[in-house]
């Protein structure tokens, strides 16, 4: 399979995920703005989720730009990865409707490391797959790249934490988010090259 069949599918199942997303937003009952502020940690929740699959878009993008060629395994990874973000929807709804209750807390940010996990599996076999030397292999340099290896250590203590302190685990998923809104850098140089 050619890499932008695949990276074609990706676009049109995340473009479906945030769709689910948005259709999980109903206006207020009542012209009020009491009634719109009640909606606060729904739509609070909606744009931090549609901030992250942007992130993952983003990323999953460039990556596969930078990529050579796939190959099975690195589909399955890729569905993997999409079957993680096809979680978000549910999960971004629970939270808000909660209005970020503990157990919802924890169960988001499960439902944001297990795509992280799933991306660092595909990113691994496209490097695999074009070699120690390829682009990727250097655009990715697993092993150097502080953003991977905190956002995994900060979405584990913002699920532990949501059982105490709720408030701390939002302000890590979104310092995470934050991290990661400025691309990955070191792929935006390899395409850069290859252009």
């Amino acid at each position: 399979m050619e890499k932008d069949r695949l990276a074609a599918f990706s676009d049109g199942v995340i473009a479906i995920i945030i769709t689910i997303m948005v259709l999980e937003l109903r206006p207020p009952h009542e012209p009020t703005w009491a009634a719109l502020q009640a909606l606060a940690p729904v739509f609070l929740s909606y744009v931090l989720s549609f901030i992250y699959i942007a992130i993952y878009w983003n990323n999953h993008h460039h990556m596969l730009y930078a990529a050579k060629a796939v190959n099975g395994a690195i589909l399955w990874a890729n569905m993997a990865l999409l079957f993680c973000l096809s979680l978000v929807p549910f999960t971004t709804a629970w939270l808000g409707e909660s209005g970020g209750a503990k157990l919802p807390t924890a169960v988001y940010g499960a439902s944001l490391i297990l795509p992280a996990f799933a991306y660092l599996a595909l990113q691994t076999l496209l490097v695999r797959a074009d070699g120690p030397d390829s682009p990727i292999a250097r655009a990715v340099a697993i092993g150097n790249d502080w953003k991977g290896k905190l956002s995994p250590a900060l979405y584990g203590l913002g699920i532990v934490l949501a059982f105490f302190a709720p408030q701390i685990s939002w302000a890590l998923y979104v310092a995470v988010a934050l991290i990661w809104l400025v691309p990955d850098t070191r792929i935006e140089r390899v395409i850069d090259e290859k252009r």
